[in-house]
């Protein structure tokens, strides 16, 4: 494809992939890295062109008005999280849904319709759900076409999402697809994927050497508690729940665990003088890691909270978990299918975990059965499917309406909570 330049000379225009996230959390964004990684492995195979552009943009970078999605994510902790919940599982996944529509892409989103304009894209790939109205938005605003395929990163799907302009949904597990068709959503824009995560978790390391490069000692069970992240404020009562479990450690001679603080440097200087007066030896606190593929590869077991891409890189690299705490939103949506297909078990308070611990300081066979029972959900090449699925769409004609807004009045909605 070219194109003339001002100063008449032909110029190539390459065309283009938009992924998209929203910078609320760690997790939209790292989902949205995956498909980019993998649009970048799949060129000149499964319908990717050699000289494809892939993009990844942030929607919030793009609004008339700045908007921080970490600190309004952070407000819905503490005494707020019901509230959330009673948002995230009710009101918004009834049966009151949301087609879509440019009245918001007009007035909050310009920006995001003149780089449509601009760029073409042949694909816009979204790993959230405001990313993908105002790209829904933008394509009949601009009547520019081009597939927009939506990406949950959750085991649930929100009420929100464009149901009706959305091409393609690619979900997690049947059990999405169950929620979708109640929403007039076709078995034949529902493509089960997987939530993508990076290249690597399906690699199969030796754990011995995994170890040594961590330092860790190769002859116990390596219990890697996660308790970092780019929002420290969804985890303060799950930090409050392991300190409540440390005076007991010391008991689990046959485990080693290992902290990781994430960037929270100064909860890491508080573990490791904790630990330094506590005396302990089988504790080691881990600063920030890049190569987390490595880490949960010389990992025996993970606790955690129940976040969609945390869990499904668990799944990948096939590492049993205990998801901690009392969970709400979509991280109870998370914790209910997990725990329901015996991929995992929930610990809600302390002393659960400790009691839990000591089963599987006792019996660590016990990590074989939530292994063989993750395998249903372990989707590693998630990625490489998603843009394979999205690929199949591109140069389609449809046709599409426009509206300014659009809600519907869905079906009996297929899990009752």
């Amino acid at each position: 494809m070219t194109n003339q330049s001002p100063e008449g000379h032909e110029t190539i225009i390459h065309p283009v992939i938009t992924v998209m996230h929203a910078s609320v959390g760690s997790g939209h964004k790292a989902a949205a890295a995956a498909i980019a990684e993998a649009v970048d492995r799949l060129r000149g195979t499964h319908g990717v062109p050699v000289d494809v552009e892939v993009e990844v943009l942030d929607i919030l970078d793009f609004g008339r008005i700045p908007f921080d999605g970490n600190k309004t994510a952070a407000s819905f902790t503490g005494a707020t999280r019901p509230v959330y919940d009673l948002t995230w599982r009710y009101t918004l996944t009834g049966r009151l849904l949301w087609g879509g529509g440019t009245g918001w892409s007009k007035v909050m989103f310009p920006a995001f319709n003149e780089y449509v304009c601009a760029k073409q894209p042949v694909a816009v790939i979204c790993t959230h759900i405001t990313a993908a109205n105002v790209a829904v938005g933008a394509r009949m605003i601009t009547g520019i076409d081009y597939p927009v395929v939506c990406v949950p990163t959750d085991y649930e799907i929100e009420g929100w999402w464009p149901h009706r302009e959305t091409d393609l949904f690619c979900v997690a597990t049947d059990f999405m697809a169950e929620t979708l068709r109640p929403r007039k959503v076709e078995p034949a824009r529902i493509r089960i994927t997987g939530i993508p995560v990076r290249h690597g978790f399906e690699r199969e390391d030796d754990p011995a050497a995994c170890r040594a490069q961590f330092g860790l000692p190769d002859g116990k069970q390596i219990v890697l508690i996660m308790a970092g992240a780019s929002l420290p404020q969804p985890y303060v009562l799950f930090r409050a729940a392991i300190e409540q479990t440390l005076p007991y450690l010391r008991r689990f001679d046959r485990m080693h665990f290992v902290f990781l603080p994430g960037r929270d440097t100064v909860y890491s200087g508080n573990l490791k003088a904790i630990f330094a007066g506590m005396g302990l030896d089988n504790v080691t606190v881990l600063d920030y890691v890049d190569d987390m593929v490595s880490l949960m590869h010389a990992s025996d077991l993970a606790i955690l909270k129940s976040g969609g891409l945390t869990v499904t890189e668990c799944l990948c690299a096939r590492l049993p978990m205990v998801l901690l705490g009392k969970s709400y939103g979509q991280e109870k949506a998370n914790t209910t299918l997990l725990t329901s297909y015996g991929a995992s078990m929930h610990a809600t308070t302390a002393a659960e975990l400790v009691s839990i611990l000591g089963r599987l300081h006792e019996h660590p066979e016990a990590l074989d059965a939530l292994l063989v029972n993750a395998s249903a959900l372990r989707r590693p090449r998630a990625a490489e499917d998603i843009v394979s699925a999205t690929m199949e769409l591109v140069g389609v004609p449809i046709e599409r309406e426009r509206h300014f807004a659009e809600f519907y009045w869905g079906g009996k909605p297929a899990h009752l909570r």
